[in-house]
């Protein structure tokens, strides 16, 4: 036998089973973009029930408007996709469900993208409202909008808006959202307020000079008498709660 022979038949043979493998598929599928687009469509349509927020008045509606793949576009063979949600990513606005192939003779990873609409009532102003006015109840009025047009959460009930400030001028049929508002001033730089606090067994009382302007729900740094500097939670025109 030719000494060549035997490393002729070697090459027939993988090329042979390399044609065998190519005939069946690799045991493996192709997907369309088509097929992708649905199965990021089932993905998504159980993720949404634990998605959306759940301090609406009444359950928000969801509302799906998906994307679509390139149509021509080819992706090697996979015996399984899986959809998920790209890191950094959320179930809210304009997002996007990825699909990888974890089981293939090459990976590949594609995104399709989404847009997840939230319906549902929401404080909708009626008037315009200057910077650093204080708003009240008569300047919204319930209405249905979409909660997820933007990042910034919705101001569900009363007690999270009225007697704020507009943070910036907002104009009439706005929804009022957490950026749009701001806690009033509760006492200016150089104000005699009391400090107080309480935990692990003790309790602080005492009165100090504000440093910074207060306003409720924020911190504030005051100076105590003996000259140390804290900060601590404006609770209100006169207190700052320190947390022990």
């Amino acid at each position: 036998m030719p000494k060549h022979l035997p490393s002729f038949l070697s090459v027939m043979k993988a090329r042979l089973t390399l044609m065998a493998l190519l005939l069946c598929g690799w045991s493996a599928h192709a997907f369309e973009p088509a097929v992708l687009e649905k199965m990021a469509h089932d993905f998504l349509t159980p993720a949404l029930a634990t998605a959306l927020p759940q301090n609406a008045a009444s359950p928000l509606r969801a509302e799906v408007v998906m994307g679509s793949l390139d149509p021509r576009l080819k992706l090697a063979p996979c015996n399984q996709v899986e959809a998920h949600l790209p890191k950094g990513s959320s179930l809210w606005g304009r997002s996007r469900i990825g699909l990888r192939c974890v089981d293939g003779p090459r990976r590949w990873n594609v995104y399709v993208p989404v847009t997840v609409k939230a319906w549902g009532p929401a404080w909708v102003l009626k008037r315009a409202v200057a910077a650093g006015d204080t708003l009240a109840q008569e300047d919204a009025e319930i209405a249905e909008i979409d909660w997820a047009e933007q990042r910034s959460s919705v101001l569900a009930v009363p007690g999270r808006w009225v007697g704020q400030l507009a943070a910036f001028p907002l104009t009439p049929g706005l929804a009022l959202r957490e950026n749009m508002v701001r806690a009033p001033q509760a006492f200016a730089p150089g104000a005699q307020v009391r400090v107080s606090g309480e935990g692990g067994g003790f309790s602080i009382s005492a009165t100090g000079k504000a440093l910074t302007a207060g306003m409720v729900g924020e911190t504030a740094r005051v100076k105590l008498p003996g000259g140390r500097v804290i900060t601590g939670v404006v609770r209100d025109a006169q207190t700052v709660e320190l947390a022990l």
